[in-house]
């Protein structure tokens, strides 16, 4: 009979792991969200136990179950256009104002999850051209995650109905989706070459995936200490062109962790400017 009982002692060490890892902070008492998320590996690797499972990952013992048990507890659901605001934003400042220099705009999606920001960046720019026709020379979009699973599925582009009605109105799903059978749709091709999804720890070096002109990393450092925070936010400055923008998650600040950028009041929302 399969175990899925989680001691103290093996809470901690885990949490320990996945800190070292990929810099998330779970706090206390979160042991309902790791049996939930990780529960799952047991059967899938013909294991009895949590204990088990720990033992494997812990002493590096298994590779791939090490992968599944990151991928399980970083995975999160999205929604498309999440708070509005970035978007209009993007589409009513940062590009007519990038625009201006007739250079390649560059835009990274950080921990883009299930690819729901990345492609909806990737609609914004398709709007501003189909309204403004030339008005940007050309615009890549880089999005990243840790989790290869994840990224896969951002590939295909193929989100269930539930998915699809997380934010993005009907006619967007009309001129954007295709029909893909049994209650799926996914994104057609001219968007999905508008963006290249990568594999990217935000704790490892960023240098690969070059200069940005704009970077969303929203909803990501509250999961972070302030110590990892503040790694990430010094890559990412370093990752930026000069007046670079970053956007952060709505209950997301800079306060307190660098002093490199300057905020600018959008009404509504706030986005930071590299100084």
């Amino acid at each position: 009979m399969i175990s899925i009982t989680i001691t103290e002692q093996e809470y901690h060490a885990f949490c320990k792991y996945l800190e070292a890892k990929c810099g998330i902070i779970l706090g206390h008492n979160k042991q309902y969200l790791v049996r939930s998320r990780i529960s799952p590996l047991l059967s899938r690797f013909k294991l009895a136990s949590m204990t088990e499972l720990f033992r494997l990952v812990l002493t590096n013992r298994n590779h791939e179950l090490a992968v599944a048990a990151i991928d399980a507890m970083t995975t999160n659901e999205t929604l498309w256009f999440r708070d509005t605001y970035p978007f209009e934003v993007l589409a009513n400042k940062l590009l007519p104002e990038m625009s201006k220099n007739h250079c390649p705009i560059k835009i990274w999606s950080a921990a883009s999850s299930s690819g729901q920001e990345a492609y909806s960046i990737a609609m914004i720019i398709q709007e501003v051209l189909t309204t403004k026709p030339g008005s940007i020379q050309g615009v890549q979009i880089t999005a990243t995650d840790i989790s290869s699973t994840m990224l896969n599925n951002c590939r295909t582009g193929i989100y269930d109905n539930l998915a699809l009605n997380r934010g993005l109105s009907l006619q967007r799903k009309r001129q954007f989706f295709e029909d893909a059978g049994e209650g799926f749709m996914k994104v057609n091709d001219s968007l999905k070459r508008m963006v290249a999804f990568k594999t990217q720890n935000l704790l490892n070096s960023y240098n690969l995936l070059g200069k940005f002109n704009i970077i969303f990393c929203r909803n990501v450092l509250i999961y972070f200490s302030s110590e990892m925070k503040s790694q990430v936010l010094n890559q990412m400055v370093t990752s930026l062109n000069s007046g670079g923008y970053l956007l952060l998650g709505a209950s997301e600040s800079l306060t307190g962790i660098t002093d490199r950028f300057e905020m600018i009041r959008c009404n509504p929302g706030i986005i930071y400017r590299l100084r």
